[in-house]
């Protein structure tokens, strides 16, 4: 009976942890992240490992991305782009946030 208590916990647990990394994002007008080309709409972003995957309908795209932590929680889940290429969503209720590659033109990158 113990082990059937200690399972349905550990489901429990695993089932909040993975309900926590699933996030929806509103995007007003198309965006790359990365590489890959985004359309307006609604989509539901998943964090697994180093990559973001972005999902609406049948449509699935994964790119390269990294989950950093911030002093402060985000009340709302926002993106931040540069010429259309989003550096990082920050993501609602939480303290962390995806980010993505720097952009190529950065003034660090040409220096």
């Amino acid at each position: 009976m113990r082990s059937i208590k200690t399972l349905a916990l550990a489901t429990l647990a695993l089932a909040a942890a993975s309900a926590a990394s699933h996030y929806t994002l509103h995007l007003d007008s198309t965006q790359f992240a990365g590489d890959k080309e985004l359309k307006a709409g609604d989509y539901k972003v998943e964090v697994s490992g180093d990559k973001a995957t972005f999902k609406s309908g049948k449509a699935v795209i994964e790119v390269p991305a990294a989950l950093q932590k911030v002093d402060h929680k985000y009340a709302l889940t926002t993106y931040q782009s540069v010429d259309k290429k989003i550096q990082e969503i920050d993501l609602g209720g939480t303290a962390t946030k995806i980010v993505f590659g720097a952009p190529s033109g950065s003034a660090a990158a040409s220096k």
